[in-house]
């Protein structure tokens, strides 16, 4: 190999070394995953509200308001942490998509320097 194709090879095996030194795909993982419990439990509090109003049972004593909105404000909660979760999640596969052709990349770039046999 001549000595120029040499250095820029390992100018890109150091930059690529550095970039896939940590995984940050993997801190959209986790924002998703709290994003998911969060949507289960605002789910759970929400179908609780729509039973406590229109489902079968005992009446309360005192008739609920005219607008259910202990029921909207749990829904909508649940709405805004699913979309969260989602972008969340799809951001983490973009990036471990990069990250895994980056990888693949310097995996390549060893070999050529002779670094891994």
């Amino acid at each position: 190999m001549a000595p120029f194709e040499d250095a820029s090879l390992r100018a890109e095996h150091d930059t690529l070394a550095a970039r896939v030194s940590a995984r940050s795909s993997i801190d959209d993982v986790r924002r998703g995953a709290y994003a998911s419990f969060g949507f289960v439990i605002s789910t759970g509090l929400t179908v609780k509200f729509a039973w406590d109003r229109w489902g079968s049972g005992p009446r309360p004593a005192r008739i609920p308001g005219r607008y259910p909105l202990l029921f909207l404000g749990a829904l909508l909660v649940a709405v805004v942490l699913a979309t969260v979760a989602i972008r969340a999640f799809l951001r983490a596969r973009a990036g471990m998509v990069v990250e895994d052709r980056d990888f693949a990349r310097l995996r390549e770039i060893r070999v050529q320097l002779g670094i891994d046999a």
